[in-house]
Parts: structure tokens; C-alpha cells; sequence
């Protein structure tokens, strides 16, 4: 097997083999949860573009990308945060993003598709009214509903700016959901995903925030699918989701914890919509088949190992997460390049990179340690580590 320098802690260096490739089972589908699997962008390395001021796509490999997705029983949630949204792109490139995914999918009968609608084309600001954004979540869902897509009503960062209380929220989100044509998930994000988000629903304390929450969705239960939490708080989760309207799903949005809440208790369980299915999509699509077959011991056996790895892939600062995700596709051979819209690439540390390819490996999920150790070398070398 390859054997690789890689840097540890205090600036050393030690060899690293990698092990043998392992197999996941071929899933069984459909899976006995709902799973989405909120997918990445590809870079265009090649545009001749500034990075951090305008945004250059590979379309093509872009939609490869979800074509994988699909092919191993996963749904996608499209234009979400792990696809950088507000975070180097914009609605105009989300759109687009999520008119071609919407047109991928129709070759994929079956296929799960979900996109996000928010705010981001309206700038958070002191002159902004609440008028104003109930028209920006208005103009966003209507330009993805005429395109026949189903809606992931995303958190606001206006919303965040403009709210002077939970009634707010309660104004917003009730007139907004008067006028979708088909029920949606609402996505909770926590602060440690963007801080802009702090104070959601009208309060700091999770526990008086999450009432306003659970009230918008019962009020208006008839046109809501679910609710995706992204706190990284099990116990909150599990809080929520047994306040939740009958119908209601909980999707799992904590990339820590996910085995457990997907498997559930005996009081229920959380489906799934998180960013790292991403980059376990092989392991994540084999665990769910297990599952669906009754097998629980197994759908452990092969999420296990790669929580460790998401927690470092997720670890503060979790906005970052996004250059994790998009290193374990090139590694894995799903995009050619470790290139990232709006010059992401950059948001990790070389230690941070060794550290996580060490996880991968010791998870199964590198699908190739030839080819993964060769890109990790040059990844590496150009860090100065030979």
C-alpha cells in the first residue's frame, strides 16, 4: 500500500501507509429514512477570473457530481450552504445551479431533489424591512417552483438583521408558506454555520427560540414537510423533534451525531439532509440500505468509523467545512482538482488537510489509496512537505 510524509503536531513529519480500499455493500432502495445529501459546487480552475470577487463554475463536473449522488439512492439538497451559498455563491449562479440539477434529474427517475430558497440576493442592512424580505423569500421560491422544484426554505440572514421580535419571524414565514405550491423543509442553521444567523427566531437562548420555531410549524403545519436542524446538539434535536406536529419530519442536520438520530428511539427518529453525506456517500448509502434491510448493528458498523472524520471536517471554525467536503471529492477522484469558488481551498490548514486524509483512510472512504495518496503528495508538496 502508499506510503506518504504527512505533518503531525509541532511541525513534524511522520510516514503514513494507507490501507486497503474497502467495500460497501450495494444499498437497497428505497431507504426505510428520507436522505439528502446536500452536495458541493465545482470550481472551474481554469476561468480566468479573480476567485474571491467573481464566481467561475464547472458546470459539467458539477452535475456529475449529483448524478453520484443519485446513483447510490441519495437524494440532493441543492444550493444549500455546502454548496458555498452565501459563501462565494450568489442567487444568479444558484439558480442556474439549480435549473441544470433540476434537468439532470429527469434522466433519474426516482430521484430526490430539493433546492434552497432564501434571501441572499436582498444585502442585510439597517434600511431593510421586513416587507422587504417576505418579497425576497416571495421572488426566490417563485423562480424555483416555475422551474418545477420542490423548496428548502432557508434561514435569513436579512431576516436576522431586520427582526425586532419572534413576531417577526411568525409574519415572515406564515405569509411566505400561504403561497408555496408544495410543502417544504425549513432549515434552522445555527450560528456556528454562519454567524449572521445569531438570534434566530427572535431569541439567543436555543430553548426559547426553538418554541418560536415549533409554533411557526404548527401554525402552519399543512405546508411543511419538515424541519432540518443544523446545531450540532443532539439533545435539541431530539427536544424538537418530538414537539413536532404530527407529519412533521425531522431532518438531521448534525453532522456529529447522525448514526444515532437517524436510527432513532423508540419515540422516533430523524431523517436525513446533512453536508456530509457528500463526502460519505458510499458509506452513508450502504449504512441506510442496512438499515432499510433491519440490519442496525451493521448501519452502525460502517457509520461509525467516519464520525470521527466528520467532526474534524465540521470542527470550528464549521462555516469552513465546505474545503473538507470538496477534499475528499478530489481524493476520490470526483473532481480532477482541489479548487474552490471564491478561493475556499484556503480555509484549512495543511494540518488540518493530513489530518482528515488520515480519517478518510482509516473510514474505508478512500475509494482509490493509489490514486488518493498520489493527490494527497502533490497536495502536500506544494505546502512544502516531501
Amino acid at each position: 500500500m502508499p506510503t506518504l510524509n504527512l505533518p503531525v503536531a509541532r511541525g513534524k513529519i511522520k510516514p503514513y501507509t494507507t490501507k486497503p480500499a474497502k467495500h460497501f455493500p450495494t444499498a437497497k432502495t428505497p431507504f426505510n429514512r428520507v436522505a439528502y445529501a446536500a452536495a458541493h459546487v465545482v470550481a472551474d480552475p481554469l476561468a480566468d477570473n479573480d476567485p474571491w470577487l467573481t464566481t467561475a463554475i464547472d458546470w459539467e463536473r458539477t452535475i456529475a457530481f449529483r448524478k453520484h449522488l443519485w446513483s447510490l439512492g441519495l437524494g440532493v439538497a441543492e444550493a444549500m450552504d455546502t454548496a458555498q451559498r452565501g459563501m462565494g455563491m450568489d442567487w444568479s449562479n444558484s439558480l442556474e445551479l439549480i435549473r441544470r440539477s433540476l434537468d439532470a434529474a429527469k434522466d433519474h427517475p426516482g430521484a430526490m431533489i430539493a433546492s434552497g430558497a432564501g434571501t441572499d440576493h436582498l444585502e442585510p442592512g439597517a434600511n431593510v424591512t421586513i416587507d422587504d424580505v417576505i418579497r425576497a423569500y416571495e421572488e426566490q421560491c417563485a423562480a424555483i417552483e416555475k422551474l418545477g422544484g420542490r423548496i428548502i426554505l432557508m434561514a435569513s440572514r436579512a431576516l436576522a438583521k431586520a427582526a425586532r421580535s419572534p413576531d417577526d419571524y411568525a409574519r415572515v414565514y406564515g405569509r411566505v408558506l400561504s403561497q408555496v405550491k408544495h410543502p417544504v423543509i425549513i432549515h434552522w442553521l445555527g450560528d456556528m454555520f454562519d454567524p449572521a444567523l445569531a438570534g434566530y427566531w427572535g431569541h439567543a437562548n436555543y430553548d426559547a427560540a426553538m418554541d418560536v420555531a415549533v409554533d411557526v410549524i404548527a401554525d402552519n403545519a399543512g405546508k411543511i414537510d419538515g424541519v432540518k436542524i443544523s446545531l450540532l446538539d443532539k439533545d435539541k434535536e431530539i427536544a424538537m423533534r418530538r414537539r413536532l406536529p404530527q407529519g412533521s419530519r425531522m431532518y438531521t442536520g448534525d453532522d456529529f451525531n447522525y448514526a444515532e438520530l437517524i436510527a432513532g428511539d423508540a419515540r422516533g427518529y430523524s431523517d436525513a439532509l446533512l453536508g456530509i453525506f457528500d463526502a460519505i456517500a458510499p458509506a452513508a448509502a450502504a449504512a441506510l440500505g442496512e438499515l432499510t434491510r433491519g440490519d442496525d448493528k451493521t448501519f452502525h458498523d460502517i457509520l461509525a468509523p467516519t464520525v470521527p472524520l466528520s467532526r474534524h471536517i465540521f470542527k470550528a471554525p464549521t462555516r469552513f467545512y465546505k474545503t473538507g467536503v470538496v477534499f475528499m471529492a478530489y481524493l476520490n477522484g470526483l473532481q480532477d482538482h482541489f479548487t474552490m469558488v471564491g478561493g475556499q481551498e484556503s480555509t484549512r490548514s495543511t494540518l488540518h488537510l493530513a489530518e482528515l486524509f488520515r480519517l478518510a483512510d482509516a473510514a474505508g472512504l478512500l475509494a482509490d489509496p493509489e490514486q488518493a495518496s498520489a493527490r494527497m503528495y502533490s497536495v502536500m508538496a506544494a505546502h512544502g512537505v516531501h
